[in-house]
């Protein structure tokens, strides 16, 4: 058999979780919280399955779900989707950039990414028989080049995607940022997909420009987001896309042959949980206040560090400590030292390296004392 993505290899979160398990390091790689979820929540999952909410539900989603996710949307941004119509409840964020990329991508077809990239983008398109154009960000501010952008774009390209809170830096679009997407995509008639997962994890009073704020912007896009982000509880794997209607019917005709639908007891959970938006308005001050401790236990070590704005990520630099290469540092690390971490290279165009590895801060109080004893020695 001829594989269709003989480049893929095992993802460097498995690799890396797998090696600090291997060595009985703190893991830090794992891009998920180690606290558990709000028990309120968990109650409710329970109440709907034991209220017989236990079958298939509606391919889009439960309908209270989809009308619950468009009041919080026009809460946030000011934007209404249609329940109806422009809203489906994903088998988490992975599947719905997955569907949206099936949705749009043929044979032939270029998609623009900006690397370091979550590494679901690239065998997706490839998988449809797409090409992946990088556009690198440079560290340590991860800014984006719209002149560079520009250059890269062609006949042939048909999607930009967007990442935003951008896993692995922390960065975060500015409201500028998103006006140039806004006008690239309108003169040369593109797509987007805009993966919002880190929606709500954003620091310091700033403002998170989803691409729903856009009019324009909005008209094109497809806009992912992702519970399992939001309420601690990843391996529920439960997500949402936007999309306005001509778009989400496409993603529905995937959508409907890929997971039909998704977890219905859940569903109904969300959709009682979200009617309180303190759910998820008071998630930033929570997770700002892990890193501006996990920041603080380690400002006495030689790392190199600018704050995180936005994810439950931090980028440490340590290219004053040595000039190994990322992925043999951090392997150092996890057998040497007992912790484990993310090169950052391997998400980036040619395996650039910046000396910069992640640390996922999404932990609790006694795990990023423990990381700090050992950060703070190296």
């Amino acid at each position: 058999m001829i594989s269709k993505l003989p480049n893929v290899e095992t993802s460097i979160f498995t690799v890396m979780s797998k090696m600090a398990a291997d060595n009985k390091a703190l893991n830090l790689s794992q891009d998920f919280p180690n606290f558990k979820s709000d028990p309120l929540l968990i109650e409710l999952v329970y109440k709907a399955m034991k209220e017989g909410y236990n079958q298939y539900a509606p391919m889009p989603g439960d309908l209270g779900l989809r009308e619950v996710i468009s009041i919080k949307t026009k809460l946030l941004h000011n934007k209404v989707y249609n329940p109806a119509t422009e809203i489906t409840v994903t088998a988490g964020a992975t599947q719905a950039i997955f569907t949206a990329i099936a949705a749009i991508i043929n044979k032939g077809d270029e998609a623009i990414i900006f690397t370091p990239a979550y590494d679901c983008y690239d065998p997706s398109i490839e998988l449809f028989g797409g090409k992946t154009i990088p556009v690198q960000l440079k560290a340590p501010l991860y800014k984006i080049d719209w002149t560079e952008v520009e250059d890269k774009i062609s006949s042939k390209t048909k999607l930009i995607i967007i990442n935003s809170p951008h896993n692995p830096s922390g960065t975060i679009l500015a409201e500028n940022d998103m006006l140039l997407l806004q006008d690239l995509v309108k003169k040369h008639d593109l797509s987007v997909i805009s993966d919002e997962v880190y929606e709500h994890i954003i620091f310091d009073n700033q403002t998170h420009f989803s691409a729903a704020r856009f009019s324009e912007l909005a008209a094109r896009s497809f806009i992912i987001a992702s519970f399992g982000k939001t309420f601690h509880n990843t391996g529920w794997k439960m997500g949402y896309c936007l999309a306005p209607e001509n778009l989400m019917t496409e993603f529905k005709k995937v959508h409907q042959f890929n997971v039909f639908s998704v977890n219905t007891p859940m569903q109904k959970a969300l959709a009682a949980y979200l009617k309180t938006p303190d759910h998820y308005l008071n998630l930033p001050d929570f997770y700002q206040q892990k890193r501006d401790v996990f920041l603080e236990l380690i400002k006495g070590s030689r790392f190199k560090i600018i704050p995180s704005k936005g994810t439950y990520f931090q980028m440490l630099d340590f290219s004053e400590i040595s000039q190994e290469s990322d992925i043999v540092f951090t392997e150092r690390l996890t057998k040497v030292n007992k912790i484990a971490m993310i090169p950052t290279s391997v998400f980036n165009t040619n395996k650039e390296d910046f000396k910069q590895i992640r640390v996922c801060f999404a932990k609790t109080e006694d795990t990023l004392q423990q990381a700090a004893l050992i950060l703070n020695a190296i």
